[in-house]
């Protein structure tokens, strides 16, 4: 799994490597589908991979879905088994690029821009598009945005049983901390 995880990173940002490229081993990146009146849904990985070429905007990510925990065991356990199907769909990657990126022009104030890219969840790619704030210190690029994703548009089956308890927006939000 691990060997699969490093390849597939290494392929994934082959194409940066002759750039000016931010990077990053920590990023955070949560999902909450929440409804009222259940129990929370939400899960954080505190250990997305990401890089940033800042000569041309061009960004890329990968998450172990495994990696995604929850508050109880159980909701970890049903997820990786039942919706993610983890072991069939261990990752999952964005590849992207952020609109009208300049990095000369970044500085300690956030800026908005938009990223759009293709998100792959459970075997199924997908066009999205996020909204995102960024600002540069200390040498760093902060990166903080959001998206909307459905559960039914990666082909993750909900039981009928639950669903009133899942959300059909699913809440995506990433925050990066990018050095050279």
């Amino acid at each position: 799994m691990k060997k699969l995880t490093l390849v597939s990173i290494f392929l994934l940002f082959a194409g940066y490597a002759s750039a000016q490229k931010y990077s990053s081993k920590t990023g955070k990146l949560t999902f909450e589908a929440s409804v009222p009146l259940f129990e929370d849904i939400y899960a954080q990985d505190d250990a997305n991979l990401v890089i940033l070429n800042t000569d041309t905007g061009e960004m890329a990510s990968v998450s172990v879905v495994k990696n995604f925990h929850f508050k109880t065991k159980l909701m970890e356990e049903h997820f990786n088994e039942s919706y993610a199907e983890s072991a069939k769909f261990p990752k999952t990657t964005f590849k992207g690029k952020i609109i009208g990126f300049d990095k000369s022009k970044l500085t300690s104030s956030p800026q908005k821009y938009t990223v759009q890219g293709t998100l792959n969840f459970h075997g199924v790619d997908k066009t999205i598009s996020s909204s995102a704030s960024m600002y540069a210190k200390d040498g760093k690029i902060y990166m903080q945005g959001s998206f909307v994703a459905k559960p039914a548009d990666y082909k993750v089956t909900i039981p009928k049983v639950v669903t009133k308890k899942i959300a059909e927006n699913v809440n995506v939000e990433y925050n990066y901390i990018l050095v050279k």
